[in-house]
């Protein structure tokens, strides 16, 4: 329990109420004693002054015992009360009391002169002759004409009215005091321990539901406690925490579907590099054998196998590196302004030869031939070709390959570019699956390459600022299209 939230603001509840309680238990004792000091210097502070006018006899200096036989008849009278004569220097020249009970044979003057001077900041102490160092409620009065002078030192709070006081602490209504003070600190102990309840039961059920966020890998959403309405900084944490859970789910998927596409990219590829590598290695090898044996023609066509598996694996390792530039942000788009049209002809001018050897028509269509986009020529260009030479690959002789730009529908801003051919088509069920990185069912059927044109076109366009997307009828073709910022001229 002392290890949760909850059981460590109890526990600091209850030492500060202990503490509280304890601090006002002594502050009301100080209190009261200070309040009943002030009242009884209040009542009694002119005793020694009357004394002083009504008594004839305290002129009489040298007549000590009848002095003493009046303090004795004084206290008697008053027994809360304490006489001393003073000389004008405080020294005690006069008691009532048994020598061995007092202490002092000097009294401080200055509180002395202040009590008759004035004003009077009550309660007033001054020193009690039979207990040093304790500060006792008195009443004064100078003594006038006297040849020695002087003055009456009275003690309002004697030893008999500190008795009288200890017995009052011991009372029954101050012990009912203390204990209607202790429940009254008991009451707002258990209500400050319900309270903490209920706050800290909405913070326990989110750390339960982060707790099971976090067993369950971060894989699972968790079921966070609802609002209360009181908007405060528990229910701001609980939102905040549920946006930023579903994100962290949401992007782990993301980083357990990109490890697996990885995965499945190395395994693919290096079936890829393997294939090459290994015709490539067995013709050098077996011309090397066989050199002596093997006829010119013999001996080029082997040769030219080689090449052309050496040109495969070597265009291969190109298209990785250059999709791993891509991901890794290593190469950033440069836009520039230029017209569309141009190179769109451009591109399908290079490949001219290599559609003319299949019987394939290539042919550009232009929305406006002054249409200009801001884009990285050079990457656009990549994709163009990547698009081109996919849409060859599975056009059959006689077909025809599209390229077009237009301005996007209803939107004058974009200008949509497009890539249609009359091939195969592609399924519906591998259709989603093209722009991964390496996916083989619609892209190494004919030609054995691993399809990472498609890959690298996607990843520039979205370089750009854009997606690319494509539509297919296997009866009719495919249609790749994205989609770039127009500018104005």
């Amino acid at each position: 329990m002392w290890s949760t939230l909850y059981g460590k603001l109890a526990t600091i509840l209850f030492i500060l109420l202990c503490v509280t309680g304890a601090a006002g238990l002594l502050v009301n004792r100080y209190a009261t004693e200070m309040y009943q000091q002030e009242v009884a210097q209040r009542l009694n502070g002119d005793v020694a002054a009357h004394i002083v006018s009504e008594i004839d006899l305290i002129e009489q200096t040298e007549e000590t015992d009848a002095l003493k036989q009046i303090f004795h008849w004084l206290m008697i009278v008053h027994p809360s009360i304490e006489i001393y004569r003073l000389d004008r220097e405080g020294r005690i020249l006069l008691y009532s009391a048994p020598p061995e009970r007092v202490k002092l044979d000097r009294v401080d003057l200055k509180p002395v002169r202040q009590f008759i001077d004035g004003p009077r900041q009550l309660p007033l102490l001054g020193d009690d002759p039979r207990s040093p160092g304790r500060g006792k409620v008195f009443s004064a009065a100078e003594i006038p004409g006297t040849t020695t002078g002087g003055f009456l030192y009275v003690i309002l709070g004697g030893e008999q009215f500190d008795s009288v006081s200890h017995m009052l602490e011991t009372s029954y209504i101050l012990r009912q005091s203390t204990v209607l003070f202790g429940v009254a600190l008991l009451v707002a102990l258990l209500a400050g321990l319900g309270l903490f309840g209920l706050v800290t039961n909405r913070v326990r059920r989110l750390a339960h539901a982060v707790e099971e966020f976090r067993a369950s890998d971060f894989s699972r959403l968790p079921v966070l406690p609802g609002a209360t309405g009181y908007g405060d900084e528990i229910d701001r944490l609980t939102d905040t925490f549920g946006r930023l859970s579903e994100r962290a789910v949401e992007q782990l998927g993301r980083l357990r579907q990109t490890d697996l596409l990885r995965r499945e990219l190395v395994a693919n590829v290096s079936h890829d590099l393997r294939t090459p590598l290994a015709s490539l290695q067995g013709y050098l090898e077996t011309v090397l054998m066989k050199e002596d044996s093997l006829d010119p023609a013999k001996r080029r066509e082997y040769l030219e196998i080689a090449a052309r598996q050496a040109t495969r694996l070597s265009r291969l390792v190109e298209e990785l590196f250059e999709l791993a530039k891509l991901d890794a942000h290593e190469t950033r788009p440069e836009p520039e302004d230029f017209p569309i049209g141009e190179l769109l002809q451009d591109v399908a001018q290079k490949f001219s030869l290599e559609a003319a050897e299949k019987h394939v028509r290539v042919e550009t269509e232009l929305g406006s031939t002054g249409t200009f986009v801001r884009a990285d020529i050079g990457l656009i260009e990549r994709v163009l070709q990547n698009l081109l030479e996919n849409a060859l690959r599975y056009t059959d002789d006689g077909g025809r390959i599209r390229m077009r730009a237009r301005l996007a529908q209803g939107n004058d801003s974009r200008v949509a570019v497009a890539v249609e051919d009359t091939g195969s088509g592609i399924t519906p069920d591998a259709l989603p699956n093209i722009f991964d990185r390496h996916y083989q069912d619609r892209v190494r059927d004919r030609s054995g390459r691993a399809g990472l044109g498609l890959a690298i076109a996607k990843r520039i366009v979205e370089l750009h600022g854009g997606e690319i997307a494509a539509e297919s009828d296997p009866a009719h073709g495919t249609t790749f299209q994205f989609e770039l910022p127009a500018v104005a001229r």
